[in-house]
């Protein structure tokens, strides 16, 4: 955490083919090793088969997966005389993003299946149906914000 100045955040540029900043995001949290032309595939590549097997404009199911996907609350463990509490807090906007990105992406890996691409079609098209691992994910995380609601008096 920097001392004497608050850290500066970086522009993303928007992506060429959908001119959106999130897909940019997207791309750049699914790279790995600095390899983004194969990271851009794989995002690509999801999202024509998305076209295919739904026939909607893929740009419109990424996002309403990404608000599907999107948790309002989270619960942050606070140390209050010697017990440790979960403390329900808001989630910021920008927060609730990368949680979004991290849970579709994490969660479309461990699904079984061929590809890459095949795996994060499928968990983008469960996550706009409002069911999948990603959704489970974040209902856990409301429900853990509710039943430490008596706590919230603790935050700070």
């Amino acid at each position: 955490m920097a001392r004497r100045r608050v850290a500066e955040k970086r522009k993303i540029l928007p992506d060429s083919k959908y001119n959106d900043v999130t897909i940019t995001r997207f791309v750049n949290k699914i790279m790995l090793k600095g390899k983004k032309n194969t990271a851009e595939s794989i995002v690509y590549g999801s999202f024509d088969i998305i076209k295919e097997k739904t026939g909607k404009e893929p740009l419109e199911t990424f996002k309403l997966a990404m608000d599907n996907v999107k948790p309002a609350v989270e619960t942050k463990s606070r140390r209050i005389g010697g017990a440790n509490y979960q403390v329900p807090i808001e989630v910021r906007p920008g927060r609730q993003i990368a949680l979004a990105m991290r849970w579709i992406i994490g969660y479309a890996k461990a699904r079984p299946g061929k590809t890459m691409r095949d795996k994060l079609a499928a968990e983008l098209m469960d996550a706009a149906n409002n069911r999948g691992s990603s959704i489970k994910k974040k209902d856990d995380t409301h429900k853990m914000a509710a039943a430490n609601k008596a706590f919230a008096h603790y935050r700070w």
